[in-house]
């Protein structure tokens, strides 16, 4: 059957196209036209969703997250990945990259195993791949990973989980040993890297982006802060119109002026939204874990024991919102954020990201207020509040 929602308003996040019909086949958007007022028009075959006074966007994409409602990528089990599909659709994410942490070899094989056996069985957000978080990163910037378990890159652990085809997106510090042949191997596998938890200077910046890196793990944290005379790892990244920077809009992780600083130098078009959520995200205040590590959650910032924060407990939706209370951006800018900039940045501008003519039917239903309302994936409802949409 073949999906029609009419009077929508769609921001596709390029245009604001008020009043359109979007037709839905096989999961793929087919068509987008004006909305026809006559809903008798429409053939018996067809089902047909008013979205009337409703803000239809793409799904929001979130490509750091480790985990919620009690459950972490690093569990290896379907069942946590299943917990975090379905929570992330009710908060507008059609797709996502579960993030692992520093950990053996071993458990980060379980948890890449897992991640390629759920592929394709989730209920909710679809899970695109994996992004590996560490080990590969320098000990004075370790944050809230484990330090047992920090190491310079390994070529016989890295083309291991590289080869099994599921890793999208690998965190690294470029200037420990060996990272120039990890970049080397990543970029002829066609895996996207992320400069994080980085002592890099501006110099190993730009040669690591001259090598092929294109991202930076959570822009400020984690990383040499910028200096007048040496401008360190967050100078490179500013610096480098060619690095995607990823912001953890909590007002936690970042001053919200530190939010609009970052927006306004790197643009709309290179600034991703991300959570970093990890297990006590939707849960109450208090005692969780992450990489093996003990983490108390109060007032929803999460520490280790040493203060260090230790990923959020924030959603993709509430980092929209956030967003335009920090920087007085509109909404359809900031959408970009997390729909059209992380999908470009992925290399899956061609399926999700955007609506139009060919992508999946990947929709997210916000109100006025900017909340979900509604979560299509592939053309299916996996989410809604009671009665969203006339039918």
């Amino acid at each position: 059957m073949k999906i029609k929602i009419v009077h929508a308003d769609i921001l596709t996040p390029g245009e604001f196209l008020a009043n359109q019909e979007i037709d839905i086949k096989d999961g793929k958007i087919i068509s987008i036209n004006p909305s026809n007022n006559d809903l008798r028009c429409m053939s018996h075959n067809e089902r047909v969703i008013n979205a009337r006074d409703l803000l239809v966007t793409p799904g929001l994409i979130d490509i750091h997250i480790h985990g919620c409602m009690g459950s972490d990528t690093m569990d290896a089990t379907p069942e946590a990945l299943e917990t975090m599909s379905i929570f992330l659709v009710q908060h507008g994410v059609t797709s996502f990259h579960a993030t692992t942490v520093s950990n053996p070899q071993e458990n980060i094989n379980l948890a890449l195993d897992n991640i390629l056996h759920c592929e394709d069985m989730l209920s909710g957000a679809n899970l695109l791949g994996a992004h590996i978080e560490g080990p590969y990163i320098n000990m004075k910037y370790k944050g809230a990973q484990n330090p047992k378990f920090l190491r310079s890159p390994q070529p016989e652990e890295y083309m291991t989980w590289i080869e099994k085809g599921i890793v999208k997106l690998l965190t690294f510090a470029p200037e420990l040993d060996g990272s120039d042949d990890l970049i080397h191997f990543c970029v002829e596998n066609k895996v996207e890297l992320a400069i994080g938890h980085s002592n890099a200077t501006l110099d190993q910046v730009l040669h690591a982006a001259n090598l092929g890196v294109k991202q930076a793990t959570h822009l400020f944290n984690g990383m040499s802060g910028l200096h007048h005379r040496e401008p360190g790892t967050v100078g490179g990244i500013l610096y480098d119109p060619r690095i995607y920077a990823q912001v953890i809009a909590d007002g936690i992780h970042l001053h919200p002026a530190i939010v609009e600083l970052t927006i306004a130098v790197k643009g709309i078009d290179c600034v991703i939204l991300i959570t970093d959520a990890m297990r006590a995200t939707g849960l109450p205040d208090g005692e969780y874990e992450l990489g093996g590590q003990a983490v108390r959650v109060a007032d929803g910032a999460a520490r280790i024991a040493n203060g260090s924060l230790a990923g959020s407990t924030l959603t993709l939706d509430q980092a929209i919102r956030n967003t335009i209370e920090f920087t007085k951006l509109d909404f359809q800018s900031v959408l970009k954020m997390a729909t059209s900039t992380p999908a470009t940045a992925m290399g899956i501008s061609d399926r999700k990201g955007f609506i139009r003519v060919g992508n999946d039917a990947d929709l997210t239903f916000f109100d006025s207020t900017y909340h979900v309302i509604a979560t299509m994936v592939g053309g299916e409802f996996k989410f809604q509040i009671q009665n969203p949409i006339g039918e």
